[in-house]
């Protein structure tokens, strides 16, 4: 089952940014019994994430009356991704961490997918992939209970179909191509998400180790981008 913590009085307070994909969202979430408090903004923007983010940063803490000296963590999206959107968040999130002197946690754009997707009920497994470079697709499985089954990686359609088991369910923008490659039912799209629930991200962020969810990127492959040389003086 999906990682739950008990809520205290006080709680803990998060941060939480998603800047990872088509989205641009923050969010505030106190998960205590008398503080206990959400505040969300969120916008499918495409690109621009640089220009909006810290606009809703400030709404979301002027809504949830939160300073930032309030705040316990943060936590931010750190792929799969675009590389843009990623550099953003991350660098808005660590800037947050270093000046507050509190702890930044990263949260995989898959594992919030999956927190909303995955049922927990005693059905197959879950693939949450995300559409990627033509036949390609970023995925990882997860236990009909939640828990992840593999490390996140890249794979082809051709590969999912020669090894994925008969009673998979799907969830996130790649879903339907892979359903329609493999020859499955409707019924075994569970979600179509794009990107992540900054909820998601959030509660994900309130139960993550710092130790062990470093806020660095999630990079499946490398940018496609390469070095210009065209006018560069050689050096000798």
């Amino acid at each position: 089952m999906w990682d739950t913590k008990t809520m205290s009085q006080t709680g803990m307070r998060v941060l939480a940014i998603d800047t990872a994909l088509a989205n641009c969202a923050a969010a505030v979430l106190d998960d205590g019994v008398e503080t206990a408090c959400f505040e969300a903004c969120g916008e499918e923007i495409g690109r621009g994430h640089a220009e909006k983010l810290m606009d809703m940063i400030g709404e979301v803490m002027a809504e949830s009356s939160t300073t930032f000296s309030e705040l316990d963590r943060v936590a931010v999206t750190i792929g799969p991704g675009s590389f843009t959107g990623l550099r953003v968040g991350l660098a808005v999130a660590r800037g947050f961490g270093l000046v507050l002197g509190k702890p930044v946690v990263g949260v995989t754009t898959l594992a919030a997918i999956a927190r909303s997707a995955v049922p927990g009920d005693d059905g197959g497994p879950v693939l949450v992939a995300l559409t990627g470079k033509a036949d390609e697709v970023y995925c990882q499985l997860y236990h009909a209970s939640g828990t992840a089954a593999d490390e996140a990686g890249v794979r082809t359609i051709a590969d999912l179909a020669a090894n994925l088991p008969k009673d998979i369910r799907l969830a996130g923008s790649a879903s339907e191509k892979i359903a329609m490659e493999l020859g499955l039912p409707e019924s075994a799209i569970l979600s179509r998400s794009t990107f992540p629930g900054i909820r998601d991200v959030a509660e994900l962020g309130i139960s993550a180790d710092p130790s062990r969810s470093s806020p660095s990127p999630l990079y499946l492959r490398p940018p496609d981008a390469t070095p210009q040389t065209k006018g560069r003086i050689e050096r000798q």
